[in-house]
């Protein structure tokens, strides 16, 4: 049996003391004193493209290799997420993703299952996703359902068939989000009656907050429950976020990464979109477009911490309340009886060590000095 010694972090706060485990977590105990390092539960990333050089869209092996790139930064639980692509793209995509769910190797983060995101989207609210937007098609989401486990999809509300197809996914407990859309508010709420859960990277790709039309922005922030941020300070000011999570109950932290993440700075792809990272960003080729982000979760968790959020606000962020939206029980949570998916981080956040149902990642990084403000 395994044992870690730290300071336990929690959404309820921070206490000294010591986890045994296995597969799962079999015993914690309460000490008066420990190292000076954190044990967090692993974070759980429910939108994240590719990540170390390899795109989701690319069968097995990409799918295979973007979970370890992942796992080695924290990372112990994620959704592969899909692009908008041709069909026969999609289809081929959801086939590997299945393959990794079914089949999880060790270095892996956990694949829990996909994200599709798109193609059911605006066709005129592309950002960075390929020009494949259809409308959204029952009798073909029934088809990819039976070709691999898809527990998020996100859409365009505004678009012919829409509701029909939310009042489906939600009835199957697939989480519907609203993105990629240029909804009015009217449209969004109704959406959001008939079964939408939340809002895909919440401020991007969606009609802005305007004092006579509130848009999509202004419906998530009256209304919303839960809501998926990219805390990477490019996609959202650090003050929009901290604004926009006295207003959400459950916010939390996605990295929207892709294959650039981990890589230098050049030409990578997105689905079949080149896309070019520089610096802290990925746009498209015209230079001022996003294109997804180059954000690790542990990255996520020190920009949190930077921004003013307790290190057990960013816990809560990262991990609890994705578990919760997944009704992931087993996840998400240092706790007796619960997966030992643990993330050891030093005093300046940097991950030491990494646990995936209580086996050790190897090769984890160091990421750059960094003093931590509790």
């Amino acid at each position: 049996m395994s044992e870690l010694r730290g300071i336990l972090v929690t959404p309820e706060g921070t206490q000294p003391g010591l986890l045994r485990f296995e597969e799962r977590i079999e015993a914690f105990q309460a000490l008066p004193e420990a190292p000076q390092r954190y044990l967090l539960p692993g974070c759980i990333d429910l939108h994240v493209h590719g990540g170390g050089g390899a795109d989701s869209m690319d069968g097995e092996a990409a799918v295979r290799q973007l979970a370890r790139f992942h796992a080695r930064n924290g990372t112990t639980a994620l959704l592969a997420t899909t692009v908008t692509a041709p069909l026969a793209d999609l289809e081929a995509a959801l086939a590997g993703i299945r393959a990794v769910v079914e089949r999880p190797e060790p270095g892996e983060a956990r694949v829990l299952g996909v994200h599709l995101e798109g193609p059911f989207i605006n066709p005129h609210k592309l950002g960075a996703q390929p020009p494949y937007a259809i409308p959204p098609d029952l009798k073909l989401m029934r088809y990819w359902m039976s070709l691999a486990p898809i527990k998020v999809v996100t859409l365009a509300p505004e678009l012919p068939g829409a509701l029909e197809l939310i009042r489906f996914l939600s009835e199957q407990g697939v989480r519907v989000q609203i993105g990629h859309t240029l909804a009015r508010y009217d449209q969004a709420l109704q959406a959001l009656e008939v079964g939408v859960a939340s809002f895909t990277h919440c401020f991007n790709a969606m009609t802005p907050l305007h004092h006579r039309e509130p848009g999509v922005a202004g419906l998530a922030l009256e209304r919303a429950r839960w809501a998926e941020f990219i805390t990477d300070g490019l996609h959202v000011h650090p003050a929009t976020v901290r604004a926009a999570w006295k207003a959400i109950p459950e916010p939390y932290v996605v990295t929207d990464a892709v294959a650039a993440a981990g890589m230098p700075e050049g030409p990578y792809h997105m689905g079949r979109h080149r896309v070019i990272k520089r610096g802290n960003g990925v746009y498209l080729e015209d230079g001022k477009t996003l294109a997804g982000s180059v954000l690790t979760t542990q990255r996520a968790i020190r920009n949190l911490v930077d921004w003013g959020y307790s290190l057990c606000e960013a816990v809560r962020a990262t991990s609890a309340i994705p578990a919760a939206y997944l009704d992931l029980a087993e996840r998400g949570h240092l706790r007796v009886g619960a997966y030992a998916d643990i993330l050891v981080l030093n005093a300046n956040l940097e991950v030491e060590e990494v646990y995936v149902q209580g086996q050790r990642i190897q090769d984890v990084p160091r990421g750059a000095p960094g003093a931590h403000r509790s």
